[in-house]
């Protein structure tokens, strides 16, 4: 009974292991983690593989001056740099999610745009463009704007809201 108490106390102290670190890497995974190494973006793109899908996950600060639904500079180098990952995969889809915070838009969009979907929406055909722009080729990409659903943190925050400001780029793999 002792020696049972003691298992179950030790395999307590055992540290949790994302599925993520756990998961095997698909062969495009590796090949899209291996260019990014080699890139100064990579500390800004989080890349995921999840089930048939890899994800890379880029803040929308990253991308977008605040309030806008034009690519900035830092953007763009970032997506120019994330292109060449891209641009040579083939037989596979791309999604590109825009997603914003829940707070509503400012004068000078709101003019432009109807509400954060429609912004989500403008953000991701700007990514798509600028990636058909870098050789990723237009049949492979399909942009999506989901505006304030699918929050991955509390809007209640500065820190959350930034979170849920975020642009997922999709590479949707077919099952084997």
């Amino acid at each position: 009974m002792a020696a049972l108490a003691s298992a179950a106390l030790l395999s307590a102290c055992v540290a949790p292991r994302d599925f993520n670190d756990l998961a095997p890497k698909s062969p495009t995974y590796q090949q899209v983690a291996a260019q990014l190494k080699a890139e100064p973006a990579a500390d800004r793109v989080r890349l995921e593989q999840l089930q048939n899908l890899i994800r890379l996950t880029l803040a929308n600060t990253t991308l977008f001056p605040e309030g806008s639904a034009e690519l900035g500079d830092a953007g763009k180098a970032a997506l120019a740099e994330l292109a060449p990952a891209l641009k040579d995969l083939r037989g596979l889809r791309i999604v590109v999610v825009g997603y914003t915070d829940n707070v509503p838009l400012g004068q000078t969009l709101v003019e432009r745009l109807s509400g954060n979907v429609e912004l989500s929406k403008a953000r991701a055909a700007a990514v798509t463009a600028f990636l058909t722009a870098q050789g990723v080729p237009a049949a492979l990409i399909t942009p999506v704007g989901l505006g304030e659903t699918h929050p991955v943190a509390s809007n209640a925050t500065a820190e959350g809201r930034a979170q849920n400001q975020r642009m997922e780029i999709e590479i949707v793999e077919t099952p084997a």
